[in-house]
């Protein structure tokens, strides 16, 4: 699967200014509303939802809000970098400072599923989440995390 089709160079963000979780959610809704042409309180709202039902901090300061968004004809992500780490309900309990935000339509379940996979992947790679902490562009930290990342 080749993520830059899903997640966009336009669509990536560092030094995303937020204190709380909850704040990085709206953050999130709004930049989505702008990048997909879709309503930010119903994004907000969707994801929302899905962090009620449990944490999308996966650990390792990696967090991975994602919800499903009605009209969502593909999976579509944002790729953000947090200005400070923030705790995100992690399950390992590491403040999050790198959020992979997914959407995707009822339809696309399955492929989200993969999506999710390998964005997994690729942060195992060696070096990889190493580079994106250190990136000091928005290109640099595209970049670090898009190369080579056909899995």
């Amino acid at each position: 699967m080749n993520l830059s089709n899903i997640i966009r160079p336009e669509h990536t963000f560092i030094g995303l200014s937020v204190t709380t979780k909850w704040r990085a959610l709206q953050a999130i809704s709004e930049k989505a509303a702008k990048a997909f042409e879709i309503d930010g309180q119903t994004v907000l709202k969707a994801l929302e939802s899905r962090e009620k039902l449990g944490s999308t901090g996966i650990g390792n300061g990696i967090a991975v809000p994602h919800a499903s968004i009605d009209g969502m004809t593909s999976p579509r992500g944002l790729l953000i970098r947090f200005a400070q780490p923030l705790d995100f309900d992690a399950i390992d309990d590491i403040p999050t400072d790198i959020a992979f935000a997914l959407l995707f339509g009822e339809n696309n379940r399955g492929e989200y599923l993969n999506v999710l996979a390998a964005i997994a992947r690729r942060l195992q790679s060696e070096g990889v989440l190493a580079a994106m902490r250190k990136a000091r562009s928005v290109d640099e930290f595209y970049s670090d995390f898009i190369a080579d990342s056909r899995v």
